[in-house]
This record gives structure tokens, sequence and C-alpha cells, in this order.
């Protein structure tokens, strides 16, 4: 008798699925174009960013993301950088991955042409820091071989003493490429 409770206590042991992963290291990077909402300035710029996954709860997977994003052609009014970190909150549908995220982290805009004026003043500013709060989302196409394609949008606020209200919004969409690195997963 005891060695069949013996037995069935140790059959438990696989009860969890071999399979899982508590933690997964995903780098991605892409091109993203950047309405940065003052006075209709546009950026042409790269983003790259790492997330940590950790260990799903509930068929959701949050993860612990940082991004940076740098504008190679900062058009004719402002050109923004910023690294951000935050949240991100992820699900699996078939071979697609969506997302949403919440970020927060420090930019720098550079206002072009000789400066931009602090409405009501005759002061110019050329360049200024600011705290950066970001929500959005996404969605990974997965391609196999631990490669996706991203599709992201992001909508950011930002801190000036130049844009009315002491604030202005930016909108960004990005694609690119999502690499997962494959962490002691069984073949």
């Amino acid at each position: 008798m005891m060695a069949c409770l013996l037995v069935g206590r140790l059959a438990l042991g696989q009860a969890a699925p071999t399979m899982s992963r508590p933690v997964e290291l995903s780098a991605f990077g892409g091109v993203s174009g950047v309405e940065t909402g003052l006075s209709g300035g546009r950026n042409l710029s790269v983003t790259a960013g790492l997330d940590l996954g950790l260990r799903k709860a509930w068929d959701l997977r949050p993860s612990l993301e940082y991004r940076a994003r740098y504008a190679m052609d900062q058009g004719t009014v402002d050109g923004i950088k910023n690294q951000m970190g935050g949240l991100k909150v992820a699900w699996q549908i078939a071979g697609l991955k969506p997302y949403a995220d919440v970020l927060y982290g420090r930019g720098e805009i550079t206002y072009l042409n000789g400066g931009y004026q602090v409405p009501g003043k005759f002061v110019y500013y050329t360049a200024s820091s600011s705290n950066v709060f970001a929500g959005g989302g996404g969605v990974d196409f997965g391609l196999g071989y631990g490669l996706a394609v991203k599709v992201d949008a992001q909508m950011e606020v930002y801190q000036s003493k130049v844009a009315l209200g002491g604030h202005f919004d930016a909108a960004v969409g990005t694609v690119g490429l999502v690499y997962v690195f494959d962490l002691g997963r069984r073949r």
C-alpha cells in the first residue's frame, strides 16, 4: 500500500509541461516613421530594442522591454531621439503574437532652422530634453527559425516649453524584424 502512494506521488513530477520556458529573450530592430506633433514635423528613424519575457500567466506573457530610437532624417522642424523601458504583455494566436505596452524614458528634441520659438516670447530653443510617456502595441508575425516581422504603433508624450500647453504628442509607426534567442530549447 505504501509503495502505491509513493509511486503515485512520483508520477506527479511530470504534471508540468516540459517544453515551457520561464524566460524568453528577443531583440528587434526596424524603421520608424514619426509624426513629431510639432508644426507638422516628421522624422525617419531607426528603432531597436530588447524584450525579456517572463513566465506565462493565463496565456499572457509579460515582458520587460527596452527600446531606443534615433532620427536618421530629422525633416525640417525637429528631430527626436529617445530611450525607454517598461512593461509589455503579449499573447499567442497561431503564428501571430499581438501585444500592448506602456513605456517611460527620456527623449532629446533638436529644433532645426535656428531653433523653435517659445509661444509669446522672444526665446528660441535649439534643443531640449524631456521625460517621455508612451503607450501602444502591435503584432509579431512568426516566420519560423526564431524570426518574426514586427508591426508596431506608439503614441508618445513629450514635455516641451515650445509647445502650447507645455507638451506635444508624437505618433510612431515601426516595421522591422524580431529574433527570439534559443535559451535551452530542446530539439
